[in-house]
C-alpha cells in the first residue's frame, strides 16, 4: 500500500477518535433532553429536524462541504439518536 494512504489513513484514524469524544458529548446532552420529557411523543420534533437539517445545508455550504453528506450524517444521526431515546426512556431518572 502507498505510504501517503497510511499516513493519510492514520490521520483520518485521529479524526474518528475525536468524532468519537465528541459523540459522547451529544449523548450526555441527549440524556439531559430526555430526562426532561414526560412523554414518548416527545421524541419525535419534526419541525425541529427540519430546523437542524436546514441549518447543516446552509454551513455546509457555507464552508464547502458536500451538503449530500451532511444531510446524509446528520439524518443518520437524528434517527439513531431517535431510537436511542426511545430505547432509554423508561431507563431515565
Amino acid at each position: 500500500m502507498n505510504s501517503n494512504i497510511k499516513k493519510i489513513r492514520s490521520k483520518l484514524d485521529k479524526l474518528d477518535n475525536e468524532l468519537l469524544k465528541i459523540l459522547k458529548q451529544r449523548t450526555k446532552l441527549v440524556d439531559l433532553i430526555l430526562k426532561n420529557k414526560r412523554f414518548k411523543n416527545q421524541i419525535v420534533d419534526k419541525k425541529r429536524i427540519k430546523v437542524i437539517l436546514n441549518k447543516i445545508k446552509k454551513k455546509s455550504l457555507k464552508k464547502k462541504i458536500d451538503t449530500i453528506v451532511t444531510k446524509k450524517i446528520w439524518t443518520a444521526m437524528i434517527k439513531a439518536y431517535i431510537d436511542y431515546e426511545f430505547r432509554n426512556f423508561s431507563k431515565k431518572k
